[in-house]
């Protein structure tokens, strides 16, 4: 292996700790599944800072790098939604946005043209209250911290984002298929 491919080692074992993040919080060890989580999200820094840094960015780490984020984002809402630490309501609204997503650039993709998917900032907005508020449920779970009191706006801002976002995706991709859908013979 070259150095060239350590931001893509980096991100294949961010997805494989998604089964033992997930069995952890089965197993009620709230606070090691903290602290995986906290090396899984700051492995997403190092692979990025890494691929960047050096100039070494590859078509697999572009594709990976959001899966596995994806991957292991999803998992601990579903996870968490799973022992009663988030609403069932508030998982659904997030794994749906994602699943929105991906139906919607798959589509795209194939239906309209190649996608060269950037994300908006709204989405952006989206991914970083969506984690803010994983790490203070689990930061909850591990040390009774921060107080429920904490934890309700704070899911209230990430069911305003997750679905602002939704909307605004549908929205950009339902206005760039127009401009750009193919001419079909008559």
């Amino acid at each position: 292996m070259n150095l060239r491919q350590l931001p893509n080692v980096i991100t294949i074992v961010r997805i494989l700790l998604v089964a033992p993040l997930v069995w952890l919080l089965h197993e009620a060890d709230y606070r090691s599944a903290f602290w995986l989580a906290l090396l899984a999200g700051a492995s997403d820094g190092i692979d990025g800072l890494l691929a960047k840094q050096f100039d070494w960015r590859t078509r697999l780490g572009g594709l990976l790098d959001p899966i596995a984020d994806k991957l292991l984002l999803n998992a601990c809402v579903i996870a968490l939604w799973t022992i009663g630490a988030l609403p069932g309501w508030l998982a659904l609204l997030v794994v749906g946005r994602d699943l929105l997503i991906l139906g919607g650039a798959t589509a795209y993709h194939f239906l309209v043209k190649p996608l060269d998917a950037r994300p908006s900032l709204v989405s952006k907005a989206t991914t970083a209250i969506q984690i803010v508020l994983v790490l203070a449920l689990l930061t909850r779970l591990a040390w009774q911290w921060p107080p429920e009191v904490a934890i309700q706006p704070l899911m209230l801002a990430t069911a305003v984002l997750t679905a602002a976002s939704g909307a605004h995706y549908v929205i950009q991709w339902s206005r760039l298929a127009r401009q750009n859908w193919p001419e079909r013979p008559a």
